[in-house]
């Protein structure tokens, strides 16, 4: 399964009716990463009336929360997380800031309000796809490690951490039906002498 979230954190501004609504967004992989952003906020914002947040996590958008921070019930955290549900974005946290300024604007102006302001946030964020891949760990010489390495790149394999001795060993991470290839192709390279060895299968950011 691929899903998208965001390569780097994005911000975005709004006024309405004199109240300004500060959004940011920013990548995430854990509630208590999330629930830290949040905190964030409030310590750079002491003075504003509300934090509002919402957040998802995982493949499927499995784990979302929402928190109105003292608004209205439904009106801000659940926008919030449909505008990033809505955009198909997994592990991002959003926080709304609002500045209060004296105009009251109803349950349906504060929904939308909230809801833009994600909106605008998402619209001003890089995407990046993740997906599940097959991490091989390749042992062999030099010379073939950079052959291999070049090969690997052109094929939009994606290269990983090395370790250096008397030989390199590079880690890889192939789609499920790349993996023979890969092996195949270090075997080649190697006359036989490189080893391939399958480490874990985890979601990865793919190359743009």
């Amino acid at each position: 399964m691929e899903y998208q979230t965001i390569a780097k954190p994005a911000a975005a501004e709004l006024e309405i009716s004199r109240s300004r609504f500060l959004t940011r967004i920013e990548r995430v992989e854990t509630e208590a990463e999330a629930r830290a952003v949040i905190a964030a906020a409030r310590d750079e914002h002491p003075k504003a009336r509300h934090h509002c947040s919402a957040f998802v996590l995982g493949p499927g958008q499995r784990t979302q929360r929402s928190n109105d921070d003292g608004e209205p019930g439904g009106t801000a955290g659940a926008p919030m997380l449909d505008a990033l549900t809505s955009a198909g974005l997994s592990d991002v946290v959003a926080v709304v800031t609002r500045y209060f300024g004296g105009v009251l604007l109803g349950a349906g102006g504060l929904t939308r309000a909230y809801r833009a302001a994600v909106a605008d946030a998402v619209l001003n964020a890089d995407r990046v796809t993740r997906a599940q891949r097959q991490e091989v760990l390749v042992r062999t010489s030099y010379d073939v490690a950079a052959q291999l390495e070049a090969e690997a790149r052109r094929r939009g394999w994606i290269v990983g951490e090395a370790a250096y001795s008397d030989v390199v060993e590079r880690a890889f991470a192939v789609a499920a039906g790349e993996v023979e290839p890969l092996v195949a192709l270090a075997a080649e390279l190697s006359a036989g002498a490189a080893e391939a060895t399958l480490q874990e299968i985890n979601y990865v950011d793919l190359p743009a």
